[in-house]
């Protein structure tokens, strides 16, 4: 059985090795989400969207049990034919591959055949409004007082929408907060206050939209003015 409480040193060396992977996934980002597993360690974390294992091995590190979740299209925009095979070799650089239980299919077929209780998601699916609100259904595994971790939640057009739609309708996901476009949801009914926390994000949002409208368009150094200081997107 993992070790359930790893000592703190475990973040640093798990990003070291998760920050030299491809991906979108910030260091404040990545101690928000190892901070979140371990407090449920030796649990089971089930992450939506793995792509090349960043998040994957700061999960993994903390102790927890992970279920990860990805198809691996051969799709220009999602991954590469080696995908899952560059993925499967960073969780075995990392030392974490014996905590991680892949699933190679959508999110929508692994849980229409699960039945194991689950402590903590993490959502990094496919970024369309309908995709992003099936992958939150995975709440339904989790119990009162647990986390849903959301990326992108401010920094792409479908996943906000979801959000939006999903905390202000729903008596189940209370927005606490977020790590950059990190949204933190716990599984508790939401108060008035709680779903007007969650507006008060949209400017931020609208920002990050003309953020990367202006770095498609080269013009960085007006993004400056902005305090967007990266030539990648908002994350």
């Amino acid at each position: 059985m993992p070790d359930p409480t790893p000592s703190a040193p475990d973040f640093d060396a798990a990003w070291q090795v998760a920050q030299s992977v491809d991906g979108w996934l910030t260091e404040a980002q990545a101690r928000t989400l190892y901070d979140a597993a371990r407090a449920v360690a030796p649990g089971r974390v089930v992450e939506i969207g793995s792509h090349l294992g960043r998040s994957t091995i700061v999960l993994a590190a903390s102790g927890a049990s992970v279920t990860a979740v990805d198809p691996f299209p051969d799709d220009w925009r999602y991954g590469r034919p080696d995908t899952e095979q560059r993925f499967r070799a960073h969780l075995a650089q990392a030392g974490v591959e014996s905590r991680v239980d892949l699933h190679v299919g959508t999110s929508k077929d692994v849980r229409s055949g699960w039945s194991q209780p689950v402590r903590l998601v993490y959502v990094d699916g496919k970024h369309d409004m309908w995709s992003c609100l099936d992958d939150l259904r995975w709440t339904a595994f989790l119990g009162d007082g647990d986390v849903v971790l959301v990326h992108d939640a401010f920094s792409s057009l479908g996943v906000t929408l979801a959000l939006l739609r999903d905390t202000l309708t729903t008596d189940r996901h209370r927005y606490v907060g977020r790590t950059g476009s990190l949204a933190r949801l716990v599984i508790a009914p939401p108060s008035l206050g709680d779903r007007l926390r969650v507006l008060r994000e949209l400017p931020w949002f609208f920002r990050n939209l003309v953020v990367k409208v202006l770095l498609r368009l080269r013009l960085r150094p007006v993004t400056r003015l902005l305090g967007h200081h990266d030539s990648a997107d908002p994350y």
